[in-house]
């Protein structure tokens, strides 16, 4: 059995090898990767292991992240220390837990239910990303750059937008630009939605980005956004009244 431990804690994923070495000896830990940025490339550049021991909580991200950017097609017992409300997710999906620290009796446990479900159709792990985001929200995306990848803070995201169907994000700080794979259809649910509107089609803004609003027609608020843009960011009709309960918090 071909293994690959994602855990950025060294003591925690040493201990998880020696434990499988001991009730498991056939396993085999292909790697030990410590990111998401790491786990994205090396999913990306190899054949998927037969099981996947993935750590909650990495250096530079939720562990969800990889599965926003890698296809996963072999089971994953996840490695966490998430209060019981998150865990039923995990027993909803079909998808098993182990709480650290890691005892032997549970690994062995969980590694009979995955020969038990081995020839079964890999869970769909939607659902339970769903669940993870409302539990914590996003707050890091990956961004692809030729060969390269590019981690963002999204709370340095001033606004998203989309022009001649290609979908960019601005940043806060800097001003920069970059593409973003995900459409603004989607980006909608995976925003935290505290921080994040959806203003129109085109626009998705930070509430921090917000330099001034102005009334508009037709009962509409324009906005001036910072860093400006040379579009037109005007909150639709249909918007306008979801808009303002949301800039005081009262629709979150």
């Amino acid at each position: 059995m071909n293994v690959i431990i994602i855990e950025d804690e060294n003591a925690a994923a040493r201990r998880l090898e020696k434990l499988l070495k001991e009730v498991a000896p056939e396993t085999i830990v292909l790697q030990q990767l410590d990111s998401v940025e790491t786990s994205v490339l090396w999913l990306q550049n190899n054949p998927q292991p037969d099981l996947i021991f993935m750590d909650i909580h990495l250096a530079d991200g939720a562990s969800f992240e990889i599965l926003q950017h890698v296809p996963i097609k072999c089971p994953v017992i996840f490695t966490t220390a998430y209060d019981e409300y998150a865990l039923q997710a995990f027993k909803v999906n079909a998808v098993d837990y182990l709480l650290k620290p890691i005892k032997s009796t549970e690994l062995t446990a969980a590694l009979e239910k995955y020969r038990d479900v081995f020839r079964a159709p890999v869970s769909d792990y939607s659902s339970l990303l769903e669940t993870l985001r409302r539990q914590e929200g996003m707050q890091r995306m990956l961004i692809r750059l030729g060969q390269s990848m590019k981690l963002i803070d999204l709370s340095d995201a001033a606004y998203f937008y989309t022009k001649d169907k290609i979908t960019f994000v601005i940043l806060r700080n800097s001003g920069k630009r970059y593409p973003v794979e995900y459409p603004l259809d989607r980006l909608e649910n995976m925003l935290d939605k505290r921080a994040f509107f959806r203003i129109n089609r085109q626009f998705i803004v930070n509430v921090a980005a917000i330099r001034e609003m102005h009334p508009y027609s037709k009962r509409r608020v324009k906005i001036d956004l910072d860093p400006a843009t040379d579009m037109e960011t005007i909150v639709s009709t249909e918007r306008s009244a979801e808009f303002k309960k949301w800039l005081v918090g009262e629709n979150v």
